[in-house]
């Protein structure tokens, strides 16, 4: 079998982990996606392989950042630091183990939830602000997944591309 079609196998199935990586954290996602990118246009070497993993990367380091820029954005606005964020990082891991799939984002939510509550001592102001910063981490995970998913439709139609080419 060809180099070319191994490494492309091999990146469609790592862009597929990025991609659900973008969605459930434990997974790696946009990094992923720009080496996984990066490697195959390289290898592949051909005109179709470099330009459509070159915009294919653009976009995913656009929803990267986007994701990113959102969420501190918010975070700041909401004046919630980054104690209170460590310690939803850890319910999120403790959420993982005790509630199969979904129990990271629940742990992460109760987790900063409690932190804010502590922190602020009163319930309205904790869920509003934590409310809100949840809403800012799911928009940008959205965003995010959706750049890692057009990048991936991108880098169908180089493969496609390429091989019709050669």
């Amino acid at each position: 079998m060809d180099i070319t079609i191994i490494a492309t196998i091999v990146a469609g199935l790592l862009l597929l982990v990025a991609t659900l990586g973008t969605v459930y954290p434990i997974l790696p996602g946009s990094w992923l996606a720009l080496g996984t990118l990066l490697a195959w246009a390289w290898i592949l070497g051909s005109t179709a392989s470099w330009t459509m993993g070159a915009i294919a990367m653009v976009l995913v380091a656009i929803g990267w950042s986007a994701s990113a820029v959102l969420t501190g954005r918010n975070l700041k606005q909401q004046q919630i630091p980054h104690g209170s964020i460590v310690v939803a990082l850890i319910a999120a891991v403790v959420g993982m183990f005790v509630i199969p799939v979904v129990g990271l984002f629940v742990g992460f939510g109760a987790g900063l939830l409690g932190a804010e509550m502590t922190r602020r001592k009163d319930f309205k102001a904790a869920v509003r602000s934590s409310a809100s910063a949840l809403k800012a981490t799911g928009i940008g995970i959205l965003i995010e997944f959706g750049c890692a998913a057009l990048a991936t439709s991108l880098w169908v139609i180089g493969v496609i591309w390429h091989f019709a080419a050669n």
